[in-house]
């Protein structure tokens, strides 16, 4: 009788993460933060935790780094990308959402220093304080119309279905 092999098998794993695009008008909603010491900005984005649905993370991380409560209305486009911050791999959920209520009292995340509404060329103009080059290319597939239904994605998570 065989056993089973007694050293766990490597597999690689990327971080998961969500950002949404929020426009108002020409303007987009960003965050200025402070990342290994330099600023850097980015759209409202963040992880992917456990048991966690792609759509509620975008919303949560909209949330706790801006104020605002949004509602996710499209996919935008999923990104694969090595990170220059940390050399892994990221795979990034780009989502269109649209902004509901803002609580201006809320405090938001540890390292981010404010929201802040710029255009797209105001954020192009920052060039390499961008966080990476996720954040224009998003912006880009908004402008450019794309938008997937969400029910492309599946969460089989009883806690946390979406269509």
């Amino acid at each position: 009788m065989a056993d089973s092999c007694p050293i766990p098998l490597q597999v690689w794993c990327p971080h998961v993460t969500v950002a949404c695009v929020v426009a108002d008008g020409d303007r987009f909603l960003m965050v200025e933060e402070e990342v290994n010491g330099r600023l850097a900005y980015n759209q409202p984005a963040g992880h992917l935790d456990d048991r966690e649905s792609l759509v509620t993370a975008a919303v949560r991380e909209t949330l706790e780094e801006t104020g605002w409560t949004v509602a996710v209305e499209h996919l935008l486009g999923v990104h694969q990308w090595r990170s220059t911050e940390h050399g892994d791999g990221v795979l990034r959920f780009s989502f269109a959402a649209r902004a509901l209520h803002h609580d201006a009292s809320r405090e938001l995340d540890d390292g981010i220093r404010r929201a802040l509404w710029l255009t797209r060329d105001d954020i192009a103009a920052l060039g390499d304080q961008l966080r990476s080059p996720l954040v224009l290319m998003s912006i880009d597939a908004w402008l450019a119309g794309h938008r997937y239904p969400l029910d492309m994605l599946h969460s089989l998570l009883a806690e946390d279905r979406y269509p």
